[in-house]
């Protein structure tokens, strides 16, 4: 069994079980009260003992974790207050990711894997322009005509708007404003660099999941200070990357540490104008996603940006200063002292006013999964450095990661755009002379349609092409 991970200091010092670990969590707190550093302790913590963790670097300050740090008088005042034995400064393993391929290994998805809910609300679509996304979803699953990047969904959508009349005999009135609305979007995805997102080789999920040779989890860190111009994108991949991973995944009942843990910074943004559907997926996802093996610990300002039926969900509290100057704020402050399990030497709402910058209520379950007692609690110091590497480093870093030059060179398989590109040309083409009396007759694009169907169901690619809990359109799993 593994050692508790030791968080911080109050009058005794506060652990996280890692057997509880996979119980989910949030770390919450005002603008500099200290949630990267306590983010980046608990992540070098699941990293000696095993536990890969994946988590968004917003600020660009994660990347130090790569590092030792270096002595401070600060930082050895804080060890001899917390009565730390054996601390010692270490770099822990890393993997860097960057959607854009700049600042890490690209981390791609395909469009098929995506899915018309996620990608839907990535383009801000509304419901008739979702019902007319997810009829695109079908034509393709049925012709098995593979979704991989954005060429591929364009096409698409051009084939089903110029042959809208056959599809309607199907599936019923396919809008031409719709059509074009979703077009228009998909230019401004473009335009945002938003593309980058879907292509291949995808992300393999097996390989967030790695250890180093030490046995240490590797720490795979997703540069997101760019991706943060783009905020839907960003939300949407990790809502991606935590349906994906409830797919794949094996139950694995309740293991002595978890098999992966993801921290999501701006978690605000992952629920805001999120459709009711969405968010009822979101919740089911995270309250069965701990039988996977996978802890799930949500990072923002404040507890009332994550909606009740997931904060329900979310057993490991820790909680920095809240200011209380308006009356939303102090609704937040009142919200969050209620959410911890009381302590009678403490007046909650008073001490979340008066926490220091590096101190936090904090709240972790026993061995039985109850909630401890919370506790105003001092965060040890982080081993790694705090603060960003040099470009330097992070290339050099980069060239020796377990997964370089795997993703970096893009493939582009046959898929929907060779496959009506090559169709179009066809037609195009001078009709061939009858032969024998006569020629066969032109097939309209509603019998092809319905011949590529048949041949499509129950095919392997058919079954493969079915969308997972979060991007699927009827919710079923794979």
């Amino acid at each position: 069994m593994s050692d508790p991970l030791i968080i911080g200091g109050a009058e005794a010092p506060v652990h996280l079980l890692p057997r509880m670990a996979n119980r989910h969590g949030f770390i919450a707190g005002a603008t500099g009260t200290g949630k990267t550093v306590t983010l980046q302790v608990l992540a070098e913590g699941f990293s000696r003992i095993g536990v890969p963790v994946f988590m968004a670097d917003v600020k660009g300050d994660l990347s130090g974790v790569s590092q030792p740090g270096t002595p401070h008088p600060k930082i050895e005042e804080r060890i001899r207050r917390i009565g730390l034995r054996g601390f010692s400064f270490a770099a822990a393993p890393v993997t860097f990711w960057d959607i854009f391929g700049n600042q890490g290994h690209p981390a791609r998805t395909t469009i098929s894997e995506m899915g018309p809910l996620l990608l839907g609300r990535l383009l801000n679509l509304n419901d008739t322009q979702q019902g007319v996304l997810a009829l695109i979803f079908r034509v393709a699953d049925e012709n098995g005509w593979l979704l991989l990047d954005i060429k591929d969904l364009r096409s698409i959508l051009r084939y089903v708007a110029e042959n809208a009349r056959e599809f309607r005999t199907l599936y019923g009135n396919v809008s031409a404003a719709s059509v074009g609305a979703i077009q228009r979007r998909l230019l401004a995805l473009e335009d945002q660099g938003g593309e980058r997102l879907f292509g291949e080789p995808a992300l393999n999920l097996q390989d967030l999941m790695q250890t180093d040779a030490q046995g240490r989890g590797i720490l795979n860190i997703l540069a997101a200070d760019r991706l943060m111009d783009t905020p839907q994108v960003y939300a949407t991949f990790l809502l991606w990357l935590l349906a994906e991973l409830f797919e794949q995944l094996p139950e694995t009942g309740d293991p002595d540490k978890p098999r992966l843990v993801l921290f999501f910074d701006e978690a605000h943004l992952l629920f805001d104008d999120a459709p009711a559907a969405l968010l009822d997926k979101i919740e089911q996802v995270v309250r069965l996603i701990r039988s996977k093996g996978v802890g799930v610990y949500f990072v923002t300002q404040n507890p009332l940006d994550i909606p009740d039926m997931v904060l329900a969900q979310l057993g490991n509290r820790i909680q920095h200063a809240l200011r209380a100057y308006t009356p939303r704020e102090q609704k937040a402050v009142r919200a969050a002292a209620q959410s911890f399990r009381p302590n009678p030497a403490l007046d909650t709402i008073q001490v979340i006013s008066d926490l220091g910058v590096g101190e936090a209520l904090v709240s972790t379950l026993d061995e039985k999964g109850r909630p401890n007692m919370v506790q105003r609690t001092l965060i040890c110091p982080p081993r790694g450095q705090m603060g960003p590497i040099t470009e330097g480093q992070r290339r050099e870093l980069m060239r020796g990661s377990l997964v370089s030059g795997i993703y970096e060179k893009e493939m582009d398989r046959e898929s929907a755009y060779e496959i009506l590109k090559r169709r179009a040309e066809q037609s195009a083409a001078p009709p061939e002379k009858a032969g024998n009396g006569g020629g066969r007759s032109r097939q309209t694009v509603l019998e092809s349609f319905l011949k590529s169907a048949a041949r499509a169901i129950g095919s392997q690619v058919g079954r493969q092409l079915i969308r997972g809990v979060l991007g699927s359109m009827l919710g079923r799993g794979r």
